[in-house]
């Protein structure tokens, strides 16, 4: 029975190169080559081209329906609300320009097919084209950077409330550490010789106002309604500090201090309402308990943006945003940083 099976797949192979053989005769025979377009192929394939674009449009809008509530909720900065609308332009614009350029792309595909005998019209230069595409953008590209700046100088400008909250964020592979000033609200100076076991930030022992500075790991709160003025520093690599909900995200870089404040708007408590966040944490919950996870809540993140190394997924710090009651309470329960460091 081997050997039948074995002659049936060499007769098989045999039968199949012999149609082959015909298929090739009976091709050579035509005035025209099967792989040569036809002009009534190159019609159709215009037709398929510009049918194509529609239904590529309307996946697109699909999509944009589909998942706009899968996008950050509303900003829980003060300044998040002129990023966010920053942005919204930027989408509109990008939205024009790639739903034109592709109709052009695609119409011109369909109505310039390749025609018996049509020739292509070669165009080495044409002025108003290139001031065209030239100017246009470069108004278009002006409006944005000139709105860019503003905000970033509206941002980056130093606080006039004498009553803000400092915070430094201290990044290292593969965590982060904040530090909050003490009862004279000023940060005590670093010395990166002095890092050890006792004194993983690098505080300046000798410099006294170091001493009642707070030193606060895995999570760190943040009054409503307050100004905060964040520095932040980095004792290896460049990390960066993202905090996404609320619209910020600075470089921490070793050797330097670099600056970036806000005010909040929303409390943890009162973000967790949102509708948006009630319905993606459902979703997310639901998949959790089909794995057999624990379900979990709504939690302001510090995040790095930076792939940092090997364990960058685990630079994550929870942020609490609460009533200034609140935080104050919160406040008074840390140690401060003489005290931790005696301990250890």
């Amino acid at each position: 029975m081997t050997l039948l099976y074995l002659l049936g797949i060499v007769l098989l192979c045999i039968a199949a190169h012999q149609l082959f053989r015909v298929h090739e005769l009976s091709r050579s025979l035509k005035a025209e080559h099967e792989y040569q377009p036809t002009e009534s192929d190159n019609r159709m394939m215009g037709k398929l081209l510009l049918g194509f674009f529609f239904a590529f449009m309307v996946f697109c809008v699909w999509q944009m329906v589909k998942y706009a509530d899968k996008s950050l909720p509303k900003s829980a900065a003060e300044h998040g609300d002129a990023i966010d609308a920053l942005m919204n332009w930027n989408l509109v614009i990008i939205t024009i320009v790639f739903v034109i350029t592709n109709l052009v792309l695609f119409y011109f595909g369909y109505k310039y097919y390749g025609r018996k005998d049509g020739k292509a019209e070669y165009i080495a230069h044409n002025n108003k084209l290139e001031m065209l595409w030239t100017i246009i953008p470069a108004i278009v590209l002006a409006g944005i950077i000139i709105f860019g700046l503003k905000y970033w100088n509206d941002i980056m400008s130093p606080t006039e409330d004498p009553t803000a909250i400092k915070i430094e964020l201290y990044a290292k592979q593969f965590d982060w550490t904040a530090r909050y000033p003490g009862k004279d609200n000023q940060f005590g100076i670093d010395d990166y010789k002095q890092i050890d076991g006792k004194n993983s930030v690098g505080l300046d022992t000798t410099d006294t106002k170091c001493y009642d500075d707070l030193i606060v790991k895995n999570e760190f709160h943040l009054p409503v309604g307050k100004e905060i003025v964040f520095t932040f520093r980095s004792r290896d690599i460049i990390h960066s500090a993202f905090m996404p909900h609320f619209r910020a995200q600075m470089n921490c870089v070793p050797g330097q201090i670099t600056n970036f404040r806000f005010k909040t708007t929303i409390t943890t408590e009162e973000m967790r309402k949102d509708p948006r966040v009630i319905k993606n944490l459902a979703e997310v919950n639901a998949i959790r308990r089909a794995r057999g996870e624990d379900e979990v809540q709504f939690d302001y993140v510090l995040l790095c943006n930076k792939i940092c190394g090997a364990s960058h997924f685990n630079m994550q710090m929870k942020i609490v945003v609460e009533s200034e009651k609140d935080y104050n309470a919160w406040l008074a329960k840390q140690a401060a940083f003489k005290a931790v460091a005696e301990k250890k």
